[in-house]
């Protein structure tokens, strides 16, 4: 049901941009501030530079902030593009409360800003925000879990920025499932920060106490890519590994045997999205849904050959993205 309410979604953000079309010449003016909570992540990299890319395809111009996942740094990025004039912010959030402040001054200022991917906990700042079902994803991942691991064994979760809501929508989504199973024991629960190298520390002083594990569990594929190189550091390739993005290397890895799963998300959907909502803004709508779920999909070696990074293959070997 999430899957079709963000396709119906998506399809009539579609077909009112295509039927209110083209940029006025005021609207070639218009600027859109692009500020992303870490570009030290392809992931959002890729959602950056697509964002990017739609803004311009729609006649406006674009640039990205990266806020190195410091909301200070952030808050100077508002500040410079609120006092620039631009006229929205797609908006990568580096902590659900501590941006906050940041949307509510944008909204103050009366720009608007399309949140991508993250949210931030308020219902009176963003115009709308766009975000991956992770808790739903996670679900998906944590059953697949339980049967790659025929219900029992040990193991550990690495978790993202705990002050990210993503982080824990995808824990509990994951033990919503896992936790029904006694004989499934979590040995150590740890944030890495979605990073690949933490992610690889983290794990090697983990091991040191628990040898013996039988799973790795990340919250996101950069840390799945980082707990993989620390497992095999270890001479542990037979732990198995799971992650959630989508990353090329992750779809590689498992398409070669050496992670197991990930739950594929469509940060294309999620940065067109957020582009053509500020298209349809500037050209005066302002019902938009507070918050937009898309669907994430589960990826394993079964039909791990239908994806590329960050989407499907297509036959002709290009990426879609689901719609």
């Amino acid at each position: 049901m999430i899957r079709h309410i963000a396709r119906l979604l998506f399809l009539t953000s579609l077909l009112l941009c295509f039927n209110g079309c083209g940029p006025s010449s005021d609207d070639n003016t218009k600027q859109v501030a692009i500020v992303i909570s870490t570009l030290n992540n392809p992931w959002f990299v890729f959602l950056a530079e697509t964002a990017a890319a739609e803004v311009r395809r729609l006649g406006y111009e674009a640039k990205i902030f990266d806020s190195q996942n410091n909301t200070a740094l952030e808050t100077e990025h508002f500040e410079n593009a609120l006092a620039s004039g631009y006229d929205a912010i797609l908006f990568n959030p580096t902590d659900a409360d501590g941006s906050v402040a940041n949307v509510r001054r944008a909204k103050d200022a009366n720009v608007p800003v399309f949140c991508m991917d993250r949210e931030v906990n308020t219902t009176d700042g963003a115009t709308s925000q766009i975000l991956s079902d992770n808790y739903s994803g996670c679900v998906a991942l944590g059953k697949y879990f339980v049967q790659k691991m025929a219900r029992k064994g040990k193991y550990v979760e690495l978790l993202g920025l705990v002050n990210d809501n993503n982080t824990w929508n995808r824990s509990k989504g994951f033990h919503s499932v896992v936790d029904n199973y006694p004989e499934l024991q979590m040995v150590s629960q740890q944030s890495a920060e979605f990073d690949r190298n933490k992610a690889m520390e983290v794990l090697e002083s983990i091991l040191q106490a628990h040898p013996d594990i039988d799973a790795v569990f990340c919250g996101n594929d950069a840390m799945a890519s980082g707990a993989y190189q620390a497992l095999a550091s270890a001479g542990k390739t037979n732990v198995r590994v799971f992650g959630f993005d989508g990353a090329g290397d992750v779809v590689e890895a498992i398409r070669n045997g050496k992670i197991d799963a990930t739950g594929m998300q469509f940060p294309q959907l999620i940065a067109e999205h957020a582009a053509i909502f500020a298209d349809q803004y500037f050209k005066g709508k302002r019902d938009f849904a507070k918050k937009v779920p898309v669907a994430v999909e589960l990826i394993t070696r079964k039909n791990v050959d239908n994806y590329l990074a960050f989407g499907e293959r297509e036959n002709d070997g290009k990426t879609e993205q689901k719609q």
